[in-house]
């Protein structure tokens, strides 16, 4: 039972790990900050939670230690970065930061009065 919780944990840090991988690649090359904010906010708060999630359930298993803090570190990412990641682009609109020539569609346009 040990050995496949121990492979659980090890599924779940190195998810993690090529999540937020993955979510550096896209902060590189996509091409304006709304499409870079959704690659971030996604794929790392999923990436890191799996890492918070595995590290819990390796102190967990090993020393048979719950610790709270990690959970709550959990509960605060999934809570936190999506929304600051929306007020971020929500920003970037307002202030008339240039979208990608290949956006096709603008949904605040007419509440905004954005270009």
């Amino acid at each position: 039972m040990v050995t496949i919780a121990n492979v659980l944990v090890a599924i779940l840090i190195l998810l993690g790990a090529v999540l937020t991988l993955l979510s550096a690649v896209g902060a590189i090359r996509l091409p304006d900050v709304y499409t870079r904010s959704h690659a971030i906010s996604k794929s790392t708060t999923l990436g890191i939670m799996c890492i918070l999630l595995g590290a819990f359930l390796h102190f967990f298993i090993e020393n048979n230690h719950f610790n709270s803090r990690l959970l709550l570190g959990i509960v605060f990412i999934f809570m936190t970065s999506p929304v600051a990641a929306h007020f971020i682009s929500r920003a970037a609109y307002y202030t008339n930061v240039d979208r990608w020539e290949g956006t096709v569609r603008d949904d605040l346009k007419q509440k905004a009065g954005g270009k």
